[in-house]
C-alpha cells in the first residue's frame, strides 16, 4: 500500500488532462493514464467537482465501494492525505452491519431475544465468516456466468457438513461435526438452520441460492423419512458429502401447484418400474445424479428414486434468473428403475410428497427474508449517500415513507418466521405436519408478497440504477427480477393462501357464533 502523504493543496495542482489526481476517502489516486479508459468517459473525471479535488461524495454517488477494491483500480492509489484516515471500509468476515435494520433485532446491540442463545450467536458469526470468505466470491461468479457451483466449493461446504445442516435437526446429523464443532448435533435446532438460510441469501444472488444444493434440501427428506435402511445406506452418504447430487422431480408442464395432476407414469415389470414422462422446472436437475420422482401407477401415486441413465435426460429451462440454479426439463424415456428404489408404499406417494412441503416452504421463506433485509440495507445506504436536489435522497418525505414501509414489512416477516420456528423446535415431525401446514402456507404467502412489494419500492428508490444489472443498483435489479421465484416455488401464493384458510376453517369450533 502506497505510504506517501499529500495535502489537499498538492492534489489541487493535478487537475488537467494528462495530469489528474483525485481523493476518495483519504486515499490519493493518479488517474492520468486511466482517464481515457474510464467506462463513463474521461469528461466525468475532468469535472470541476472531481479533478484535483476530494471526490468522495461524487464517487459514492456513482459507484459501489467494491470498485475501489478491484486490483486494476486499487493499484492507481499513490498515497493518502496527511492527517486523514480511511473511514469507509467493507465488513470483515463475520462482522455485523451497523446500518439500522440491516440485521435482525437479536443481532443488534442493546436488544434482547427469547429465541436465540449464545451458541446461536457463535454459530451465526462463524457461518457468516465462512460464507463471506468461501461462498460469496463463488456466488457472484456463478450468478453472472450461469455455471453450476464448483466442486471445489462443494468440498469446502462438505467439510462443515453444510447440506446436513440445511436439512434441519434430526438423526441424519448423528456423529457429524457441524460448523467445525461450534454446535453439537444434538443441540442443533431450527434456529440454527434459520440462521444458515437467511445468511446464504445476503449476497444478492437469488439463483445461486437455489444452486447451493437446494435439490438436496428438498429431495433428501423422502429418503430420510420413508426410505429403507438399505436405501439410506446406499444413497445418502455420498449426497450429504457432496459427491453426488439429487433433485426433487414433482412439477410438470401438466402439474405445478396441482401436484395430483402429475402425468409421469410408472408401470411395474417384474423387479423393475418402467417410467415414462417429463418433469419441468426441476432445481439442480441439469447436474443431478438422482431424482426423487413422483409417478402415477394403477394403484395411486408412488415416489421413486431414479438414477440418471441413458433413458433419463435433462436440458436447461431458461428462466428469468441465472442458469446457475440448474433448472431443468427432465425426460424419462422408458427408464427402468429397480423396485428396490421405491420410497415408502405404493399408493402413498402423494402423502410422502406433501409431508415434505412444510420444511421446503419454511426454507424458501427464510431465504426470502434474508434477501429482503439486504434490500433494506441497500436502500438505507443509497438514500444516505445519493444527493438529489442538493440534499440526501432521504430528505424527501416520499422516500422516507417508502423506507418506513419496507422496514415494517421485513420486521413483520422476521417476527412471524421466528414464531413459527419456535413452534417447530417444540413439535414433533408429526405435530408439525398436523398443526403447521396452514400457518407455514400463510407465512410463505405473506413473506413472498412483502418481498415483491419491497422489490417495487426499492426499484423506485434506486431509479434507473434499480433496473441496471451491474453497478450501484445491481442487488435491487437482481431481487426485483427474481423475487417472483419465492412466490412460485414450493407453492404459488394464492394456492398457499387458500390452503391456510381451509386448514383454519377445519379447526373452527362448531359452536362458534358472533
Amino acid at each position: 500500500m502506497p505510504s506517501k502523504e499529500f495535502t489537499l493543496n498538492d492534489i489541487a495542482q493535478h487537475n488537467k488532462e494528462g495530469d489528474l489526481w483525485i481523493v476518495i476517502d483519504s486515499k490519493v489516486y493518479d488517474l492520468s493514464r486511466f482517464a481515457d479508459l474510464h467506462p463513463g468517459g474521461a469528461g466525468v473525471l475532468y469535472a470541476d467537482s472531481v479533478a484535483g479535488k476530494d471526490a468522495t461524495q461524487v464517487f459514492f454517488g456513482l459507484h459501489r465501494l467494491e470498485v475501489l477494491q478491484r486490483p486494476q483500480y486499487a493499484r492507481l492509489q499513490i498515497g493518502a492525505i496527511r492527517g486523514q484516515t480511511e473511514a469507509i471500509k467493507p465488513l470483515g468476515p463475520g462482522e455485523l452491519s451497523l446500518v439500522p435494520y440491516a440485521e435482525p433485532t437479536w443481532l443488534s446491540s442493546g436488544y434482547f431475544t427469547p429465541y436465540y442463545s449464545d451458541n446461536h450467536r457463535k454459530f451465526h458469526r462463524a457461518m457468516r465468516a465462512f460464507l463471506m470468505e468461501v461462498v460469496q466470491p463463488e456466488a457472484v461468479r456463478c450468478e453472472e456466468n450461469g455455471k453450476r457451483i464448483s466442486q471445489e466449493v462443494v468440498d469446502k461446504l462438505s467439510e462443515i457438513n453444510f447440506l446436513p445442516m440445511r436439512l434441519g435437526p434430526g438423526k441424519h446429523l448423528k456423529g457429524l461435526t457441524l460448523m467445525r464443532g461450534i454446535v453439537k448435533p444434538e443441540e442443533y435446532d431450527y434456529f440454527h438452520e434459520l440462521i444458515l438460510n437467511t445468511e446464504i441469501a445476503r449476497f444478492g444472488t437469488r439463483a445461486f441460492v437455489d444452486g447451493l444444493l437446494n435439490g438436496g434440501v428438498i429431495a433428501l427428506p423422502p429418503i430420510l423419512n420413508f426410505g429403507t435402511p438399505e436405501q439410506q445406506a446406499k444413497f445418502v452418504p455420498d449426497i450429504l458429502a457432496g459427491k453426488k447430487y439429487i433433485s426433487l422431480a414433482v412439477s410438470e408442464a401438466f402439474a405445478g401447484s396441482d401436484v395430483g395432476g402429475a402425468q409421469t407414469v410408472a408401470v411395474r415389470d417384474g423387479d423393475e418400474w418402467i417410467v415414462t414422462g417429463t418433469k419441468k422446472w426441476i432445481t439442480n436437475g441439469t447436474f443431478s445424479d438422482y431424482f426423487t420422482t413422483l409417478c402415477k401407477t394403477d394403484a395411486g401415486f408412488v415416489v421413486l428414486l431414479i438414477e440418471r441413465s441413458d433413458a433419463v435426460s435433462t436440458k436447461p429451462v431458461k428462466t428469468s434468473y441465472s442458469s446457475t440454479a440448474g433448472t431443468a426439463f427432465v425426460t424419462f424415456d422408458k427408464a427402468r428403475v429397480p423396485v428396490a428404489n421405491t420410497l415408502g408404499q405404493v399408493g402413498k406417494g402423494m402423502s410422502i410428497i406433501l409431508s415434505n412441503f412444510n420444511h421446503e416452504r419454511w426454507m424458501v421463506t427464510a431465504t426470502s427474508l434474508g434477501a429482503q433485509r439486504l434490500v433494506v440495507e441497500e436502500c438505507l445506504k443509497w438514500t444516505n449517500q445519493r444527493i438529489a436536489f442538493g440534499k440526501p435522497l432521504h430528505a424527501q418525505a416520499v422516500v422516507r415513507i417508502k423506507l418506513a414501509t419496507i422496514i415494517s414489512r421485513v420486521e413483520a416477516c422476521q417476527a412471524w418466521i421466528e414464531n413459527i420456528t419456535h413452534q417447530m423446535n417444540n413439535m414433533s415431525y408429526q405435530e408439525q405436519s398436523d398443526k403447521l401446514a396452514g400457518p407455514i402456507a400463510l407465512l410463505k404467502q405473506f413473506v413472498s408478497k412483502a418481498g415483491r412489494e419491497t422489490a417495487e419500492d426499492a426499484t423506485q428508490i434506486f431509479g434507473g440504477r434499480g433496473i441496471t444489472v451491474t453497478g450501484m443498483g445491481k442487488v435491487i435489479e437482481n431481487y426485483h427480477r427474481t423475487s417472483p421465484f419465492d412466490a412460485i416455488l414450493a407453492g404459488a401464493e394464492d394456492v398457499l393462501g387458500d390452503l391456510g384458510v381451509r386448514q383454519a376453517i377445519r379447526r373452527m369450533p362448531k359452536n362458534a357464533r358472533l
